[in-house]
């Protein structure tokens, strides 16, 4: 394709799905495309999650990205992001994951979201989340870029699903009203040693407020969250590179921990 071709999302989807499948980046999207538009992107997305749920996928959530002002400065814009999750992405506690099904990976740390109510935007609140939340409990999410050397813009990443690949499910159930997500602390550690550290502030000042942008932003497009959904709701800290043989693990107060492994496929 030559650079600054016109946008074709059906094609574009197609790359994308392809580059997944074997395991091949392509060249950042908004260089080949400099005029796609994110309404664009959020088209390319859902035609690959379409094609994936023909194929025999579930969603089964909603990954929410780019929610620190860190992160949106960097990408120039002033919201976040989403992606779908879907049933062949979901790993629990302690399984080891595969690195030969990857492109590009890295680690970020989060709280999850489960659902016991649908939300539907476009005037979710607040309160709203905190009644429609069966319960929270610690995640990671394996974020990974179908894009060569994670050079991505905005676009780029909101049509490649929200760069996401994986997640972890770990901790144990708690429910909102047990804890002070703003105030929630986690300590990250990376083979046994201190990597990091961080609190539920980090995730536009309250990850339920994530929570609640996501609702309103996913009526744009008739979407809902629906009830037995989980959403991931964004990174506290950053994203961090894996390498084979890692493990991590990330303890949050009050609602325990999440640990995983990764390793390639032993010949």
């Amino acid at each position: 394709m030559e650079e600054g071709e016109e946008v074709n999302t059906k094609e574009i989807a197609s790359r994308l799905l392809d580059a997944e499948e074997n395991k091949t980046p392509i060249e950042p999207l908004t260089e080949t495309f400099p005029e796609i538009t994110v309404d664009e992107a959020y088209d390319i997305q859902l035609q690959q999650i379409e094609e994936k749920v023909k194929r025999g996928a579930i969603i089964v959530g909603k990954k929410i990205g780019l929610t620190s002002k860190v992160m949106q400065k960097m990408f120039n814009v002033s919201e976040p992001d989403y992606g779908h999750l879907l049933d062949d992405m979901v790993y629990v506690e302690g399984d080891t994951v595969r690195l030969d099904e990857l492109l590009q990976p890295k680690l970020e740390f989060e709280i999850a979201f489960v659902l016991k109510k649908d939300l539907k935007g476009p005037d979710v609140t607040f309160l709203d989340v905190v009644e429609a939340t069966d319960y929270i409990v610690p995640a990671f999410e394996v974020i990974d870029s179908r894009i060569k050397d994670w050079k991505i813009q905005f676009e780029d990443t909101v049509a490649d699903n929200g760069s996401s690949s994986k997640m972890i499910i770990g901790g144990k159930p708690t429910r909102l009203e047990d804890v002070d997500l703003q105030h929630i602390g986690m300590v990250v550690y990376k083979n046994g040693e201190y990597l990091d550290s961080a609190a539920g502030a980090a995730v536009m000042g309250n990850p339920i407020r994530a929570v609640a942008w996501l609702a309103n932003a996913l009526a744009k497009y008739d979407i809902s969250l629906k009830a037995g959904e989980i959403v991931l709701s964004g990174a506290l800290s950053a994203a961090v590179p894996i390498e084979d043989g890692d493990t991590f693990t990330a303890e949050f107060a009050h609602i325990g921990s999440v640990s995983a492994s990764f390793e390639y496929k032993e010949d």
